[in-house]
């Protein structure tokens, strides 16, 4: 788990300096770079296997170059497979295996890959660039294109040292919609994302750039589960049992993630099996509802995990919000990321690796809002003039729910619903929200073959888990240089997942059935009988009582004015129908909060005026 930067741009090596620097919370235990050829190439180590100085980056093998983010868990059976091809191998890495099978694999090496990874070669006689993003988008790749410059870097900011660039305002619209920028696009015109399960290829001498999808969820040729649902439960124990034991290797101290929640708890409970003396981890809410920490301690205690309970409060919170776009460099809205942050800066006094259950929502039907949809979904089914007549019988009720409901049965379709639905539908405070909703990845609601269901679990996979949860997740633990690590995100659990019948991961009302049967082989069902929480902060509460000072202040009419895309007079009448308890507007808020201190730090850090070498 690393920093890497390139880039064909001769900068100074003081400019150099000061862009590895940028990112120097990503790899603390080595930071290095070199010129070589046409390129000049950078690295942050925080170092996870092989701990020797003869890993470091950047790396040569033969006649390559690389630089690295990530882990390859097969790479030891990869390595035994390539020396009996005749490789030979100096360290005990998996960057070399990268390199290695490159050589012998091409540019379809990546899909000998189990991992988390960005990488990027170079072939040092021909001046080619080949690079890859996993499969689900674990690990950032952002990169600045224009004739023979190519830059690349895991944090945008990085790019921005040297340069000038630009704020892309439709970016910026879509980020108020979604909570995040999502790919491929960034904050800034000049810069892009290399979209998950993607290749590329640059060529120095001509600059030339080509992008090649290599891995994809393929919902209309998937091959359907045809088992019975016992031999499901069998063959998924098997994969994420396997998942779990090879994220365990390590050359550092490990631990778990443990939220009380059923997808972390299968992961401490697999981890705690096989493994001896596990350290879990958690975080407690003093706000009742937010809360799960006593619920995680009753698990850890049955599983007999070394367990250690963080509290967040919301002093700390705010001190983290201040230096949130240090980290996280985009606007990210979602509010998590605060005790996220908080987790892994305590959890890093005890380990450098954490596995986490994140992934476990997605492709088994996990989010509450699955079951709203699949109920909806038999609204749409009618003429959108009866939705609308219906829509204003529903509106009449106080409950705010029944209100945002009534708003999204008058979208025309149900695909624009479920895009409002993630950011709370009701954005009249935006000057032109539709452009926002116009993303990539639309075209899985085209499918004909799938259920609504399995829509919603690749749309999620491909926006909401790569966008939002992947960004959350790996800024927040690199800020205290922590590697994090999700087996049920291994691409042979999702794909598994994705060709399961519904009825096997929602029925009679119970969602993740699949996983919750697993789970009650290892650990008691009746610890696991409440609703669900999630991993959120109490914003509605803080907003109207002890951050209402922070709010007003930064978020008033002379501040609103500043940023771009938003209706001023809307949105600070929306923030007082808040403050007044007339609606819940806390994610909007949030939204609003972060875009400003994100406008604040960039003015506040411009970007330097150095010459290019």
């Amino acid at each position: 788990m690393c920093g890497i930067y390139g880039s064909t741009v001769r900068y100074d090596d003081d400019v150099i300096f000061q862009k590895l620097a940028r990112a120097d919370f990503r790899g603390p235990d080595y930071s290095g770079f070199e010129h070589s050829g046409l390129v000049t190439l950078g690295h942050n180590r925080l170092a996870i296997v092989d701990l020797d100085h003869r890993s470091d980056q950047p790396f040569t093998y033969n006649h390559l170059k690389i630089v690295f983010n990530g882990e390859i868990y097969n790479y030891k059976t990869l390595r035994v497979k390539l020396t009996a091809l005749g490789y030979r191998f100096t360290t005990d890495s998996d960057t070399e295996v990268i390199t290695a099978a490159f050589l012998e694999y091409g540019e379809n090496c990546v899909n000998h890959f189990n991992g988390m990874f960005a990488f990027v070669i170079y072939n040092t006689i021909t001046h080619q660039l080949f690079g890859a993003r996993d499969r689900l988008g674990k690990k950032p790749f952002y990169y600045a294109h224009c004739g023979l410059d190519f830059e690349f870097a895991s944090q945008p900011s990085q790019i921005c040292i040297g340069r000038n660039v630009t704020l892309n305002e439709q970016a910026i619209n879509e980020y108020f919609i979604w909570g995040y920028v999502p790919e491929p696009k960034s904050a800034w015109n000049e810069i892009q994302k290399l979209e998950a399960g993607h290749s590329f290829s640059f060529d120095c001498n001509t600059g030339i750039f080509r992008a090649k999808k290599y891995w994809e969820l393929d919902l209309m040729h998937a091959e359907h589960y045809e088992g019975s649902y016992q031999e499901a439960q069998a063959d998924l124990t098997r994969l994420i049992t396997n998942a779990v034991d090879i994220r365990m290797h390590a050359d550092v101290p490990l631990g778990v993630y443990l939220s009380g929640g059923i997808d972390s708890s299968l992961v401490a409970s697999l981890a705690a099996k096989n493994f001896k003396n596990v350290k879990t981890f958690c975080i407690k809410f003093r706000e009742k509802g937010f809360d799960e920490s006593v619920f995680a301690a009753k698990i850890a205690a049955h599983l007999q995990t070394d367990h250690h309970t963080i509290e967040c409060n919301k002093e700390e919170g705010l001190e983290l919000i201040e230096s949130f776009g240090r980290y996280y460099d985009e606007p990210f809205a979602d509010s998590s990321a605060i005790p996220t942050l908080l987790l892994s800066k305590y959890t890093k006094k005890h380990v450098t690796v954490v596995l986490s259950g994140d992934g476990g929502d997605e492709s088994f039907l996990g989010y509450s809002r699955y079951k709203w949809f699949s109920m909806v979904d038999q609204l749409f089914k009618c003429p959108l003039a009866v939705r609308k007549k219906l829509a204003d019988i529903i509106s009449i009720s106080p409950n705010y729910r029944h209100k945002l409901i009534a708003i999204g049965i008058c979208n025309p379709e149900i695909r624009s619903l479920y895009g409002l639905m993630l950011g709370g539908l009701e954005y009249s405070w935006l000057e032109n929200p539709s452009i926002g909703l116009q993303v990539p990845f639309m075209d899985i609601w085209s499918s004909k073959s799938t259920s609504v269901l399995q829509k919603l679990s690749a749309f999620d996979t491909k926006t909401y888990l790569n966008g939002d949860i992947n960004t959350k997740v790996d800024r927040g633990t690199m800020a205290f240089s922590l590697e994090a690590r999700a087996p049920l995100m291994d691409h042979r659990v999702v794909s598994f997942a994705q060709n399961l019948p519904d009825s096997y991961k929602f029925k009679y009302g119970v969602q993740k059935r699949i996983l919750k049967d697993i789970l009650y082989q290892y650990a008691p069902a009746q610890l696991f009988d409440r609703p669900k929480s999630g991993f959120t902060m109490p914003l509605n509460h803080w907003f109207k009582n002890e951050l209402k000072d922070h709010v007003m202040d930064n978020l008033s009419i002379n501040e609103l004015k500043n940023i771009p895309g938003i209706n001023v007079q809307k949105s600070f009448d929306m923030i007082n129908d808040h403050m007044s308890g007339k609606w819940n507007r806390a994610t909007q808020i949030w939204k609003l909060l972060v875009f400003t201190q994100w406008l604040k730090n960039q003015s506040s850090n411009p970007i330097s005026t150095y010459q290019v070498a």
